[in-house]
């Protein structure tokens, strides 16, 4: 039976053991150092908690360790590699190809999506060389999955949720380009949220100053069964940055759609244990840009939402009339006090306010400047929705028998899981028969389904002897508490471990020559591209380029396309695009239409 894993990410390890009650098969979370958020790395007390708290349930925990790295860096990262992999974690997330040269442990490498793995030359290169798992670029579509699944066996990770960069991932320069700050090395200021005016190349306004390269959110919930259908391995939730409330809707939500999929489908999912999140999710309750399927089926929608990087929230109602009593709105939605609401001012500004007082239609905002009649307001912020949410205890447990067997050599306490891990205990204690049958039976089958605060839920217990025994309730708990520790230990037994390592060979690289897009910052990366037949290499951007007159930005997103004025449609030539932020930089967008894409150059 095919395993399927719903991953999700952790900013930290609360975020981590309420993804797993949520029902994740994986969580990601960041190192201490060297991981693509710099903001999001964690204590290795912190990760081993989390391991410990994850394989009780057979979920996997990977680490980012997932940043260019230089030369005096490489020592310190294969060090850390190996301290994650004696505390058990399931796979280390990697981008850097000079970690391939060093002595690392046999631990699962996973290739980052900040690697570009967007060909199938280029993921069956990544799995000759070492990588049980690929991370996949978002930009790809349905066909473009199915080619690479047919090149290769290979763990194939998808995003199924969450931010979308504008350009390929690990190879976007624009923040480093701008303000020195390198995504590549986890600390990208997000350039592309910012505001831009669009010129064409003589200086006239072809569009006012508006977010133009920031995009929709990713929503593919509609469309697992496909990706089931390509052999994705795992379905993977973006945002290492986002707390504990989002993480914890998203993975419920995805959690309600996939299962039943898997059963229909004949599949299972990769973890153990049932979930019960406590709330209904609903994927429009926290942060989102609007959504997008990007361009899973091919190029058909407006992926980007130049209004706001922030959440705009669902529509609410039209402002109809503003007195002393309140703010009126045509809406038939139900509102409550500590409702976020917000609206576009005259200048085309993202305003927000908090609901104070609501009255059938009318509410009392705590801010009132901007809000008059014709206004539309947004709901942001569900007060009811997020107080529940943040009060929900989720839960994970393992379903599990309990039998009490009479034999001729004594009593048994037996165990078992919903995976088939059985334990066995003797009861070695003089128990006299009871002198009530019945209510020794109920007390009994009682104290042997109290599992409390274990990951244990047991569903049944089977009493067979001969003559009904009475069991003191100190004995019996006791009893039971060497029963849960003992199936806990058999199951860690039982856990399926996977076991990696890098594949020292010449397999020749699909690209050459290598161009600073192929982010080679240090020796040991140098070399392993040379031993892959790589003769030409310029150095990484971060190794200190002038990136003055070159593309620092590929991407599938088209600013053409966006605006309407898509020239292969019309048939014309693509004439080049400025885009001109508040602090005088000037980027020039060139539209490669043969490839249906647009390249970001930094003007001087």
């Amino acid at each position: 039976m095919r395993c399927v894993e719903l991953l999700a990410p952790a900013k930290k390890l609360d975020c981590g053991r309420a993804a797993i009650d949520c029902g994740a098969d994986a969580v990601y979370i960041g190192a201490p150092r060297f991981g693509a958020r710099v903001n999001a790395g964690n204590t290795l007390d912190d990760i081993a908690a989390l391991v410990e708290y994850g394989h009780r349930y057979w979920a996997r925990i990977y680490v980012t360790v997932n940043t260019l790295l230089h030369d005096a860096e490489l020592a310190d990262a294969a060090k850390l590699i190996a301290h994650l992999y004696a505390m058990g974690v399931d796979g280390v997330i990697l981008q850097d190809m000079g970690l391939l040269e060093c002595d690392l442990p046999p631990v699962p490498l996973i290739a980052s999506t900040q690697v570009h793995n967007a060909s199938p030359e280029k993921v069956a290169f990544l799995e000759k060389v070492g990588f049980q798992r690929v991370i996949l670029a978002r930009e790809l579509d349905l066909d473009q999955l199915c080619a690479i699944r047919r090149a290769c066996n290979v763990e194939l990770e998808c995003f199924v949720h969450g931010a979308l960069c504008v350009g390929y991932s690990g190879q976007c320069y624009m923040s480093y380009a701008l303000g020195g700050r390198s995504g590549n090395r986890g600390s990208c200021a997000q350039p592309c949220r910012k505001s831009y005016t669009v010129l064409d190349q003589q200086g006239n306004i072809v569009q006012p100053s508006r977010h133009w390269l920031s995009l929709h959110d990713l929503n593919l919930s509609a469309h697992l069964r496909s990706l089931l259908d390509v052999g994705i391995t795992s379905f993977k939730v973006e945002g290492r940055l986002k707390d504990r409330a989002y993480v914890s809707n998203v993975v419920a939500a995805y959690r309600a759609q996939l299962d039943p999929l898997l059963k229909e489908m004949g599949l299972r999912k990769s973890s153990s244990g049932l979930s019960t999140p406590g709330f209904l999710p609903d994927l429009d309750k926290t942060f989102n840009r609007g959504y997008t399927t990007y361009f899973l089926q091919g190029k058909r929608e407006r992926v980007g939402f130049p209004d706001t990087p922030k959440m705009k929230g669902s529509y609410l109602g039209e402002v109809v009339e503003v007195d002393r009593w309140g703010v009126t709105l045509d809406t038939k939605e139900e509102m409550h006090p500590g409702d976020g609401v917000c609206f576009f001012d005259g200048e085309g500004r993202l305003c927000g306010t908090t609901i104070n007082v609501v009255n059938g239609v009318t509410l009392v905002p705590e801010k009132w400047t901007g809000l008059k009649k014709g206004i539309v307001l947004y709901r942001n912020h569900d007060h009811v929705f997020m107080t529940q949410l943040r009060k929900c205890r989720p839960s994970r447990r393992i379903p599990i028998q309990i039998a009490v067997q009479e034999r001729e050599e004594g009593i048994f306490l037996e165990a078992q899981d919903i995976e088939g891990a059985q334990v066995a205990l003797f009861v070695d204690t003089m128990l006299e028969p009871a002198k009530k049958a019945q209510q020794a039976l109920d007390s009994l089958q009682r104290q042997l389904k109290k599992t409390g605060d274990t990951e244990f839920q047991c569903t049944d217990v089977v009493v067979n002897w001969d003559c009904p025994r009475f069991f003191p309730l100190a004995v019996v708990n006791q009893l039971r508490r060497t029963l849960l520790e003992t199936l806990r230990k058999k199951r860690e037994e039982n856990r399926p471990v996977i076991r990696g390592g890098v594949k020292k060979n010449d397999e020749p690289y699909p690209e050459t020559p290598l161009d600073f897009y192929g982010n080679v910052l240090n020796q040991r990366a140098r070399e392993f591209y040379q031993r892959h037949g790589v003769a030409q290499i310029e150095p990484a951007a971060e190794s200190g380029l002038d990136l003055t007159g070159r593309k620092i930005m590929t991407s599938r997103y088209c600013l053409r396309h966006q605006l309407g004025l898509c020239a292969k449609e019309a048939g014309e030539s693509a004439t080049p695009l400025v885009l001109c932020d508040d602090e005088g930089h000037r980027l020039e967008a060139r539209f490669i239409c043969s490839r249906c894409e647009m390249e970001i150059y930094l003007q001087s």
